[in-house]
Order: structure tokens, then C-alpha cells, then sequence
């Protein structure tokens, strides 16, 4: 076993922290949070990444969960854990993450962008606790949210996104929160019509779309995504999950990698797809 030379680990200057990357998580299904299944393991080795490489000093999270009229950003020190679902069972409400929020990153978010709005009227909802939990399972690490104006068309969001660009030089790692497809609707008929197997030939032709976009950075495409057809309908009968995808899109640098983490498409019309940026 070699021993570090104490005196070189004691002169040795304080870690800088550069360009932290970005991540859009495709988190599907609350129960996620419970499961130990090739995606979640995927969360965990991103997470084991930036606990060794480039540990956060804070989590910005824009979440498919929380839409309002207008932008808000959460500002509360401790944040509540929202339970933003039902029908699910009583075991997926006892999980715990008890997180500290960071009303000073917060903060910056309204210096950045003077019309967002501070609130500590919200919490970290499943879109954020159900992967973090995974990824970052001590909770050491300071979390709070940005709202997705629902009222306001895509370029509004893409554009807005990228004054949170200065936030990756402090230290903070933004994630996008969402599904690229998300059809609940169809995704419990054809699953319970067809099996926990089945998936529509639309959710992966959609899919296979968006990855051709975002390989060849084609953001306008993405932003005006109707213009894939009948498909997109289908696979975004609202935007509030694809959103978050564009948040993150936003955030890339001219030459930064862009490498998918998990690819997958699950419970009939759900895409998985999750990527990070830098």
C-alpha cells in the first residue's frame, strides 16, 4: 500500500469546481423510488460519478411536478417532501429523503432572472426525491426547485433556461425532471389490454425522433416539436413533462458531450431516456 506524502496532501490547493454538468432524468414511475432495477442502478453510477468527480454544492431541479403561472423558485431552508400522487402503495409514502434546501443558490436563480419569484410555498415533489434518493442516497446535498410557467409557449422556457447557465460555474447541477414520452393515459389501456410488455410503435418511433435531434442539436425541432405529426400528439398530450428536457437542453455548451445514461422505454408509452450534459 502507498502512502500520500502528508506534506504534498497539505500544500496541495482546495479543488477547484469548474463547469458541473447537466442532467435530464427520464423518471417515470414513483415506484422507481422503491425499485432496484437497470434504471435506477443507472441513477446510482451517475451519482457515484459526481461524488467522485465533481460533487454538487447544490441540486436545482426543474420537475415536471410543479407547474404554476408564472416562475417560482422554492427558497425554504427545509423543504417539505410532497407525496404528489395516489393510488399508489402506502410504503412509497413512507420514503424518506430529508434533504436541506439552499435558500443562497436560490437567490441567485432571482438575481439571474429578475422575473422569477421566491416562494417557500412548495417542497421537493417525487420528480426530484424518487431519483435523488438514488443517485445522492445521503441526502448531503442541498435541493431546491424551479416551477415551469405552464401558461408560456416552449421558446419562452428554452430561452429562460439559459440564464441559468452562470449556476454551473458555482457548483450547483441543474436536472430536468420529466419524460421525452408520457402518455399515462395510454400507457395504463395498453398495459392493461396488452401486458406489462407491450409498448405502442409511436412511443419509440417519437423517441428515435427526439434522439436524432438532440445528436444533431436541432433545438428548434425539439422546441416545435408538432411538427414530427400524429406521433407527437401521441407522445405529448402535454408538455408538462417534455419541458424539463428543454431546460436542460438549453444549458449545453457549443463543444460539451452529451452522452445518454439510460436508455429505455417502459409501462407501454413512457420513454426513459435520461442524458447528461458536460
Amino acid at each position: 500500500m502507498i502512502i500520500p506524502d502528508l506534506k504534498t496532501i497539505t500544500n496541495s490547493s482546495p479543488r477547484k469546481i469548474d463547469k458541473i454538468p447537466v442532467l435530464f432524468i427520464g423518471h417515470g414511475n414513483p415506484m422507481n423510488a422503491l425499485y432496484n432495477n437497470s434504471f435506477t442502478k443507472s441513477l446510482a453510477r451517475v451519482g457515484y460519478e459526481f461524488i467522485n468527480d465533481k460533487k454538487p454544492k447544490a441540486i436545482l431541479v426543474i420537475s415536471a411536478h410543479w407547474l404554476t403561472d408564472g416562475t417560482f423558485v422554492n427558497v425554504s431552508p427545509d423543504p417539505e417532501i410532497i407525496y404528489d400522487f395516489s393510488g399508489f402503495p402506502e410504503e412509497l409514502s413512507k420514503v424518506r429523503y430529508p434533504v436541506s434546501g439552499s435558500p443562497e443558490y436560490a437567490h441567485q436563480v432571482k438575481k439571474l432572472i429578475a422575473s422569477v419569484e421566491e416562494t417557500e410555498d412548495w417542497g421537493i415533489d417525487h420528480g426530484s426525491w424518487s431519483v435523488l434518493k438514488h443517485m445522492f442516497p445521503k441526502a448531503d446535498i442541498p435541493v431546491f426547485q424551479l416551477s415551469i410557467d405552464y401558461q408560456k409557449p416552449l421558446k419562452y422556457h428554452f430561452d429562460l433556461a439559459k440564464q441559468l447557465k452562470p449556476l454551473r460555474e458555482k457548483g450547483v447541477l441543474i436536472i430536468g425532471s420529466g419524460n421525452i414520452v408520457h402518455n399515462l393515459r395510454l400507457s395504463f389501456q395498453g398495459v392493461r389490454e396488452q401486458g406489462e410488455e407491450f409498448v405502442y410503435d409511436w412511443v419509440i418511433e417519437f423517441d428515435e425522433w427526439a434522439k436524432e435531434k438532440i445528436d444533431s442539436r436541432d433545438f428548434k425541432s425539439l422546441i416545435n416539436y408538432e411538427s414530427a405529426g400524429t406521433i407527437a400528439k401521441l407522445a405529448v398530450p402535454t408538455i408538462d413533462h417534455y419541458v424539463p428536457m428543454l431546460y436542460s437542453l438549453a444549458l449545453i455548451g457549443k463543444k460539451e458531450d452529451l452522452v445518454y445514461t439510460h436508455e429505455e422505454v417502459t409501462f407501454g408509452a413512457m420513454s426513459m431516456r435520461c442524458f447528461k450534459i458536460g
